[in-house]
């Protein structure tokens, strides 16, 4: 269930220099700072929150042990609320105010603009961390760009109208659903151009506004253009609402979408024999070691998300472990 993307590159962070290291605040000399910015709020939070405190959760039981090279980890949390300016406002104070050596973004890909400019500015490493891989931390990868999620572009579109073609019998007839944000539409432009190619016919695509209240106008027009497939690649929000709306309307056809941390819940809620979900982490119903361990911290912690959330947080926190592992100390971005 570890698939890290860039993330194990993430090793890398340490570098050699000291500059400016007497500048930072007293308590960088105490403990690795790490830095989060986080839809903690806001319409996307069912998705972008949980991982951040799966990864307190995991990042206390690594401090509970001694830490990181004898040393504390201290992550400083602040919310952006998916909103591109208080994303930028975070990332500036996090790494001029606080000093971390680390900044995790778990928010929109409306924000990822304004924070890359910061942490490209300071030089300090970004690790995406429940919120989608960029095209950026694949190869030839931005040195200071690292991903450790579980959903990434490009990749999952071919995944997704591979498992249509391997599986449909006849002529395929698909539309797309996609959230108003940089990632998400650019990947629905992505599939459908892919699908094309694969010899189907694109007969409608629908971008929603992230603070959209009711879905019906999109299902309405995904309905009229009577495609067999709809497929959608956006916060879970937009991916479930969607499908509501379809299914409200009479629609019967069948839906794909990317199997976000909530997609275990929703499935069995949904009882949707005709709802799809494409994804790279193990459900927990698997019962893996590494998933019984998940549990058993969440529930000794009394964590307000559920187990099956937290996958997201917790791989994160392995990675920032072992980027940590491999930074000397005193440590510098």
């Amino acid at each position: 269930m570890h698939r890290t993307g860039r993330g194990g590159r993430a090793v890398g962070l340490a570098i050699s220099a000291l500059v400016g290291f007497a500048a930072l605040p007293a308590a960088a000399q105490e403990a690795y700072l790490v830095g989060v910015s986080a839809a903690l709020t806001g319409p996307t939070a069912g998705t972008t929150a949980p991982p951040i405190e799966a990864l307190r959760l995991y990042i206390d039981l690594i401090n509970a042990r001694g830490g990181v090279n004898g040393k504390k980890i201290q992550l400083i949390v602040q919310d952006d609320q998916g909103e591109p300016s208080k994303a930028a406002a975070n990332a500036k104070k996090l790494i001029t105010q606080d000093g971390v050596q680390l900044l995790v973004l778990s928010s929109l890909s409306s924000t990822y603009a304004p924070v890359v400019a910061e942490t490209r500015r300071a030089e300090v490493p970004l690790l995406y961390m429940g919120a989608v891989c960029p095209k950026e931390v694949y190869p030839k990868a931005d040195p200071l760009q690292f991903c450790s999620t579980a959903y990434a572009g490009g990749y999952d579109s071919r995944a997704a109208l591979a498992f249509l073609k391997e599986t449909s019998t006849g002529p395929i007839k698909i539309g797309f659903a996609a959230m108003a944000i940089p990632l998400s539409r650019g990947e629905i432009d992505y599939a459908e151009s892919e699908a094309q190619k694969a010899g189907m016919t694109a007969v409608d695509k629908e971008i929603i506004p992230p603070p959209t209240a009711d879905y019906t106008p999109f299902g309405t027009k995904l309905k009229e253009a009577d495609p067999s497939w709809v497929f959608s690649w956006a916060p879970w929000v937009t991916e479930v609402k969607t499908l509501d709306a379809l299914r409200k309307l009479g629609w019967q056809g069948d839906y794909i979408a990317w199997a976000h941390i909530e997609a275990e819940a929703e499935l069995a809620r949904l009882k949707d024999p005709r709802f799809y979900v494409i994804g790279a982490n193990a459900l927990f119903q698997d019962g893996l070691p590494v998933q019984r361990e998940i549990t058993e911290a969440a529930k000794k912690a009394g964590t307000s998300y559920p187990p099956e959330q937290m996958t997201e947080g917790w791989i994160g926190g392995m990675i920032v472990e072992a980027a940590l592992t491999a930074t000397a100390w005193p440590p510098t971005p």
